[in-house]
C-alpha cells in the first residue's frame, strides 16, 4: 500500500485528523511534553502549531541510493526534540534557524522540489512535525504529487506514532545513536534512548522492509540505519552492530560515519571533546564485518564513502 492508495481510500485523512489530536496534548515522541501546541505552547522540540524549515533543497550528499544522479530532495525541519552537544547542523537544530510556513506552502515546497527532477522527497529531523507533514502531502498529493518519501530521522520514536506513518513513508533513514542510556542521557538528552531506538527501527523494519532499488539502483523501499562513531566509544558500536546483524538481520544496509568532530558544546564535554581517530573507526568497522553487516558503506576519515 502507497500514499496514494491511503490518500484514495480516506484513511490519508483520517491519519492526518489523528496526527493532529496528538498536538493538544503532545505525545509525538518520547519526551511526552503533553503541552497544547495548537494553543503556542511549546516543549522540548521547542515547536509550535507551523512546520517550520531552514531550507528545501536538491542535495547530492547522502547514501547513494538516495542522492542517486538527479539529487534528493531535501528538506531540513528546524528544532528537534533532542539537544545533542556535539550537532553538526546545530544552527539548525538547537538554535532554531529557519522560518515557519504554512501548510500549503510546505506542500508547495514538495512540489517544486519534484518538478526539479529528485529521486525522492527526504525529510531531515521531521518527527515535531509529523502532523504538519501529513497534512501537506494531502495538498500535495491533490496537485500531482508522487516521489518516494524519505523519513530521516534520529530515531528516537514512539512506535504508535510510526504506525501512522506506515504506507507513507517508502524508505526509512534512522540514527541508532546509543547502545547505552547513560551518555544518551548526559549527551542527547534522550532518557531511555537505546531501548526505545530499538523498538523504532523494529518498526521501521516492519512496515519497510530491507533496502530494495530500481535498475538504477535508487532506493525504492526499505531501511538504512546510520550510526555515527564517537570517540572514547561514547555511542557504543560494539554492542549496536551485532544488535542490528541479530534483531534486524545481515541483510540491513547500514552506513556507519566517521565524520565526527567537536561541533556546539562538544569542546566543553569530557568524553567528546577531540575528534574520532582511525583507531576508533577501524574497531567500529571491524565490529561491522565480525557482525556479518555486509550491505551499506563505511567511510574514511576525510568522509569519502566506500561500498562495504
Amino acid at each position: 500500500m502507497s500514499y496514494l492508495d491511503l490518500f484514495q481510500s480516506g484513511e490519508l485523512l483520517q491519519r492526518i485528523c489523528a496526527a493532529w489530536q496528538r498536538l493538544q496534548s503532545c505525545d509525538l515522541c518520547p519526551h511526552d511534553c503533553g503541552i497544547n501546541r495548537l494553543s503556542g505552547e511549546t516543549g522540548i522540540c521547542r515547536s509550535g502549531a507551523l512546520p517550520k524549515i531552514a531550507s528545501a533543497n536538491v542535495h547530492r550528499g547522502e547514501e547513494p541510493p538516495i542522492s542517486g544522479s538527479r539529487g534528493s530532495g531535501t528538506i531540513f525541519f528546524s528544532n528537534c526534540n533532542l539537544s545533542c552537544r556535539f550537532c553538526q547542523n546545530f544552527p539548525i537544530s538547537q538554535l532554531g534557524n529557519g522560518g515557519e510556513l504554512s501548510i500549503r506552502e510546505l506542500a508547495e515546497k514538495m512540489l517544486k522540489l519534484q518538478r526539479q527532477r529528485v529521486h525522492n522527497i527526504n525529510l531531515v529531523t521531521p518527527s515535531h512535525f509529523l502532523p504538519q507533514f501529513l497534512a501537506a502531502l494531502y495538498i500535495a498529493i491533490k496537485e500531482g504529487f508522487n516521489l518516494p518519501i524519505v523519513w530521516n530521522s534520529n530515531g528516537y520514536e514512539n512506535v504508535d506514532v510510526l504506525q501512522l506513518l506506515d504506507g507513507v513513508v517508502d524508505i526509512y533513514l534512522p540514527d541508532m545513536k546509543y547502545a547505552d542510556d547513560a551518555p544518551a542521557r548526559a549527551l542527547s538528552g534522550a532518557p531511555g534512548y537505546a531501548g526505545i531506538n530499538r523498538l523504532a527501527v523494529r518498526e521501521m523494519l516492519r512496515q519497510v522492509g530491507h533496502l530494495q532499488v530500481d535498475d538504477e539502483g535508487i532506493g525504492t523501499r526499505g531501511l538504512i540505519v546510520r550510526h555515527l562513531v564517537l570517540p572514547n566509544q561514547q555511542a557504543g558500536s560494539t554492542k549496536t552492530l551485532p544488535w542490528i546483524a541479530e534483531n534486524l538481520g545481515e541483510a540491513t544496509h547500514v552506513a556507519l560515519m566517521s565524520q565526527y568532530f567537536p561541533a556546539h558544546m562538544a569542546l566543553a564535554t569530557p568524553g567528546i571533546d577531540r575528534a574520532l581517530n582511525a583507531d576508533e573507526y577501524d574497531a567500529a568497522v571491524e565490529a561491522l564485518e565480525e557482525a556479518g553487516l555486509e550491505n551499506g558503506w563505511v567511510q574514511e576519515l576525510e568522509k569519502e564513502r566506500r561500498p562495504v
